[in-house]
């Protein structure tokens, strides 16, 4: 099987691929249309998902925490074409390692209401859901990470939930060792007491790179603190 890439890496192919005469691509082209797409790898959905999520593009509800911006591009794993109107849903722990819903499980005392760091985001006509959060802290036993599933044909409720569609993925987004490992010296990652686990210590991540979740991060600044975009690109079976 082909390897899965992310959005950043299939940009660095189209560059080392043109030559010197060649006419420049389209700026409006997709991204994901240049990448080499076959089915992003999937992984165990675990202990802390919870159903009827709202459909918004920002989750983070005031947690501290250092800004992560996602831009995830949903494509068609045989046809590399983007997959429009598919909900992409997130959930994650907090700085402390806390999950909505489940606060306490980690070891830290701190407000619940359910539904912090947890929600989903319509894909664009490019496949492209930006979803606004906080980067993650870590609980026992497990790296840094995000949930992430996609579905199709959902519903969007009146008061902002989703409900029905097909579920076509469910899978893990990762970080790299070297940034969560910068992050965790800024407060509040700082204060969480629970030994890290690292990427190459997780039972889950398998070391596939892209095709197993790993995110491209970019810098929005010149300390951890400024925060992060991370990008992907999923190949999905429909």
């Amino acid at each position: 099987m082909l390897i899965a890439t992310g959005a950043t890496a299939a940009t660095l192919a189209v560059g080392a691929a043109a030559s010197p005469g060649a006419p420049a691509a389209p700026e409006t082209a997709p991204v994901a249309a240049a990448a080499v797409c076959t089915l992003t790898k999937e992984m165990t959905e675990g202990p802390y998902h919870l159903d009827g999520q709202y459909v918004r593009a920002d989750i983070t509800e005031g947690k501290a925490g250092i800004p992560l911006k996602l831009a995830l591009t949903v494509v068609d794993d045989d046809t590399c074409v983007p997959l429009a109107n598919a909900l992409v849903e997130l959930w994650h722990a907090d700085a402390l390692g806390e999950y909505s819903g489940f606060v306490g499980n980690n070891g830290h005392d701190e407000p619940d209401d359910g539904t912090f760091l947890r929600g989903g985001v319509l894909t664009d006509a490019r496949g492209v859901a930006a979803i606004t959060t906080v980067y993650p802290g870590w609980y026992r036993g497990r790296c840094v990470h995000i949930h992430v599933k996609v579905r199709t044909n959902v519903t969007v409720t009146s008061d902002g939930h989703f409900t029905g569609g097909q579920e076509i993925h469910t899978g893990q987004l990762f970080f790299s060792e070297t940034v969560t490992a910068a992050v965790a010296r800024v407060s509040p990652y700082s204060t969480n007491t629970v030994t890290r686990t690292t990427l190459a210590q997780d039972s889950i991540y398998d070391e596939g790179g892209a095709a197993s979740g790993l995110l491209t991060l970019t810098a929005l600044g010149s300390t951890p603190a400024a925060g992060y975009t991370g990008t992907l690109t999923l190949g999905v079976e429909r």
